[in-house]
């Protein structure tokens, strides 16, 4: 899953470098080659389609608005519907979770006409039913700040690699500009909410999530946003709106000074 865009919808609004990185592509097929890419996800959308997500914390998976809404209602897919399943490798992954909560930008619309501003509030985050542990998925930190040089990196899935991650080691950021960000890593369908990387010391932390694609003199660009602001209002319509947990009821124990959950009672003598 994957928007097209044309990209003179937006160039009025940037004008995109030209020079193109080589592409250096490679599939993270076994134990070995997934460390420390564990966090990175396929997000099965029911039985028709998929994108990618990344885990932010134990229990949030960060990905792309059109990937988390029903287009056909416009709503968030109900709890259930979709699954995050980390690590997938040749159809096994490290942890399958359902996803039980879903936070999209309230400005961002699925019959929106594609364009910056919408590009730009493409975001969703999703709760998962149960937290991926540490030692399974280290989550990724968002990055912040200035970008030391123009290299970033992208793993993702994507169509005719829906069964491995793939990671592209060295592609450029071609503009940050008002919001939005530029990058001419190699995206297809199935690579939308994929978490575009930068290089932070010796990690490498998410600087944006692929939204569309485009094309300028003939060779095909990716777009995403900034993240900071979006995420954090994300967060907190995720708090707002958590799914209560619901009450439990226990039953007393017959002839019993004791509850089954061990609270006790005093008799009339206060014995």
């Amino acid at each position: 899953m994957i928007r097209s865009l044309t990209i003179s919808l937006l160039c009025l609004l940037m004008a995109v470098t030209t020079g193109y990185a080589q592409s250096s592509k490679r599939k993270l097929t076994d134990r070995d080659d997934l460390y420390g890419w564990e966090a990175i996800g396929r997000l099965d959308i029911g039985t028709v389609s998929f994108c990618t997500g990344t885990l932010i914390a134990q229990d949030i998976v960060l990905t792309a608005a059109h990937c988390a809404l029903d287009k056909k209602t416009g709503k968030a897919y109900l709890p259930g519907e979709v699954t995050f399943r980390a690590g997938l490798s040749n159809g096994a992954a490290l942890a399958d979770r359902k996803v039980v909560q879903i936070a999209s930008h309230p400005g961002y619309g699925t019959n929106d006409v594609l364009s910056p501003s919408s590009i730009r509030v493409d975001v969703a985050l999703m709760r998962l039913e149960e937290p991926i542990p540490y030692s399974v998925a280290d989550p990724f930190a968002l990055y912040s700040g200035r970008v030391s040089g123009k290299e970033i990196s992208i793993a993702s899935y994507g169509r005719g690699r829906s069964e491995t991650i793939t990671r592209e080691r060295s592609c450029r950021m071609l503009e940050r500009r008002q919001g939005l960000i530029t990058f001419d890593c190699d995206v297809t369908f199935g690579s939308s909410g994929s978490a575009i990387l930068a290089k932070n010391g010796p990690r490498w932390q998410i600087l944006s999530v692929v939204s569309a694609v485009g094309f300028h003199r003939g060779k095909k660009i990716g777009f995403g946003m900034e993240l900071a602001e979006v995420v954090a209002d994300l967060k907190t319509i995720l708090r707002r709106d958590a799914p209560q947990p619901k009450p439990t009821i226990r039953r007393l124990q017959v002839g019993s000074d004791k509850s089954s959950s061990g609270a006790k009672f005093i008799s009339s003598g206060g014995g």
